[in-house]
């Protein structure tokens, strides 16, 4: 059994699933394995797939349509082997020595760790960078847990990262009951934070994932939307963990969830054109 598992939920992803798996196969760590599951695409995600079966590090299975992001992603990390579990959403990608970089993060810091972070490009739909080594909020090397998530609540988004900028505890994950989808915008952050409840936090100053980024993730209506479930996320861990996330820390981080939300707004409008894929050349 490998020591790692990388898990993809993939869900309409044939114009990127094959080079997000590229990225992972290529890894420089060589103790992990793959698992992908196909939420019922009807774009032709599962033929993308098929050819990956051939290699023995990856396992391709299918999730019956229905049940939301979770239902996938819970599908796909409960069908992981692996002590260490990182979720790749279909179209991201990981650099090279993501999986070396964080195991060994990890590993130095002890059993007492449980997530583990990095920094994240952002590419466009075409995988042109527009934004580089974003997240962490200043956080550096091992961060107590409950220190970690109040950096994320006041921050006013998600300064750990999308799933592939994550290294998870498999056991962690189980014990809180796989992916929370409270908010569903918030499936990532939501998770993490209950079990940076049960543990700390490793934060590795690199940039080692790349999340690309799309029109139908990036619009005005979206944006709000993830303003109200960014409040409803603070006020949530406040909560659950009140001498973690105080009421001044959530009002800060409402007020910066609206400056992001005025952002993306405002950065949609700059690149638009940049989040779709450029069009097939004529034959």
């Amino acid at each position: 059994m490998s020591r790692v598992s990388v898990v993809v939920p993939a869900y309409r992803n044939a114009e990127h699933v094959g080079a997000t798996l590229d990225s992972i196969l290529a890894q420089t760590y060589d103790d992990f394995d793959v698992v992908v599951a196909d939420h019922g695409s009807d774009d032709g995600t599962w033929e993308v797939l098929e050819p990956y079966a051939d290699d023995p590090r990856v396992t391709l299975r299918r999730t019956p349509a229905g049940g939301g992001a979770r239902r996938n992603w819970d599908a796909v990390s409960q069908a992981a082997g692996g002590e260490l579990l990182k979720l790749v959403c279909g179209d991201d990608l990981l650099h090279p020595r993501a999986l070396e970089r964080q195991v060994a993060a990890l590993d130095a810091a002890g059993p007492g760790a449980t997530v583990v972070a990095c920094r994240r490009d952002l590419v466009d739909a075409r995988g042109e960078v527009f934004l580089r080594g974003r997240g962490l909020a200043g956080m550096r090397g091992r961060v107590d847990g409950r220190r970690a998530l109040r950096t994320a609540v006041r921050s006013g988004g998600n300064p750990l990262g999308e799933p592939a900028c994550v290294l998870l505890r498999r056991d962690a994950l189980a014990s809180a009951g796989w992916w929370d989808d409270s908010q569903p915008y918030y499936i990532d952050l939501g998770t993490y934070a209950h079990l940076l409840l049960r543990g700390d936090l490793v934060a590795v100053d690199e940039t080692l994932a790349s999340f690309r980024v799309s029109a139908s993730q990036w619009s005005v209506r979206l944006a709000a939307e993830q303003h109200a479930q960014a409040r409803a996320f603070n006020a949530r861990m406040h909560a659950l963990a009140p001498e973690a996330v105080r009421e001044v820390d959530v009002r800060v981080g409402d007020v910066r969830a609206g400056v992001a939300a005025l952002q993306r707004r405002v950065a949609y409008a700059v690149l638009g054109g940049r989040m779709t894929a450029r069009p097939a050349a004529a034959g």
